[in-house]
């Protein structure tokens, strides 16, 4: 009976070391499963405290203020010459402002003024302009540069149309079908003027669309479609800062350039808040309105390009709108 209890004892005791023995283990086995989870399913904390917490209490830092974003839809020809590069900076800096430039057709400058996509719109589309004012999408149109619009070609003048005015030209192009027309076809305002001349030579415009495989649209800004002309060795109708900025990668030269009817005036049109209610930052984009037509910014649109090309790209007009 003692033997038995003897050995009792020992079981008991055997039996009691295997259960904490085992009852480490499967502590440890629940730990090694939590620290061998991947790390990807939970972010180290310090990506997820503010940053703000590790600012001590008793500092009195204010958070930074984000700045104001201001939106502009401008004309390819003012952005592809590189004219908003020179004078963002400048606009950013003197009103502590972030902007957001759109180049674009002047036909899709006003629609994004016109569903509140931007601020204020700088473009080239008088008739659409003076438009855009009158149905309360634009608080005033207001003019601040010019030059001309140029009907540039092959050197060698497939059509021979050098020296006509723009309206005998486009007639010309359209009896003859010799040398191959690249349109812009965006409805931007090089079209709208592309348009008025076919108009005023006597044409349909939809009939032009369809005269024949000389005539082609390119669906582009003012750049790309330079080089589309140049590439098929054809016509095209440009603004004057455009051509001069591209030429030296064109063989294409100036074959028309007179003409009252090439004139080619840029304004400035601040979007109605009154109107497109969405709009909110009248007061920046009446600090452009102000800044294109300050003295100083005028006196720089002038200058602008003339030593690199050897000739005035723009002519500031603010106050003082030319008529042709």
């Amino acid at each position: 009976m003692k033997l038995f209890d003897k050995y009792t004892g020992i079981l008991l005791g055997l039996a009691l070391f295997a259960g904490l023995l085992v009852a480490g283990i499967s502590c440890t086995g629940e730990t090694t499963t939590t620290t061998s989870s991947p790390t990807a399913t939970q972010p180290p904390v310090t990506t997820t405290t503010p940053a703000v917490t590790t600012t001590p209490a008793s500092t009195d830092v204010a958070p930074l203020p984000a700045k104001a974003r201001f939106r502009v839809a401008t004309t390819t020809s003012l952005y592809d010459t590189g004219l908003w590069g020179y004078l963002e900076p400048m606009f950013e800096k003197k009103y502590d402002v972030e902007v957001d430039i759109l180049s674009l057709g002047s036909g899709a400058a006003f629609e994004y003024g016109k569903r509140g996509d931007v601020d204020v719109v700088t473009i080239h589309d008088k008739p659409n302009e003076l438009k855009f004012v009158s149905d309360n999408f634009g608080v005033e149109r207001v003019p601040f540069a010019y030059n001309y619009f140029l009907i540039v070609g092959p050197p060698g003048d497939p059509a021979g149309i050098k020296g006509m005015n723009p309206e005998d030209a486009f007639k010309k192009l359209m009896a003859t079908g010799e040398g191959t027309f690249v349109s812009r076809g965006d409805n931007s305002g090089t079209h709208s003027m592309e348009k008025t001349i076919w108009t005023n030579a006597g044409f349909n415009y939809a009939d032009v669309q369809k005269a024949g495989a000389w005539y082609v649209e390119s669906g582009l800004g003012m750049g790309p479609t330079l080089n589309l002309a140049n590439e098929k060795h054809g016509y095209t109708l440009a603004d004057m800062a455009t051509y001069v900025a591209f030429k030296a990668k064109l063989n294409l030269v100036p074959i028309v350039d007179k003409g009252s009817l090439l004139l080619n005036v840029y304004s400035v049109i601040a979007v109605n808040p009154e109107k497109v209610t969405v709009v909110k930052n009248i007061k920046m984009a009446n600090n452009l309105v102000s800044f294109l037509t300050s003295p100083e910014i005028q006196e720089l649109i002038g200058k602008y390009g003339a030593k690199e090309y050897g000739i005035q790209l723009f002519t500031p007009c603010a106050g003082n709108e030319p008529k042709g």
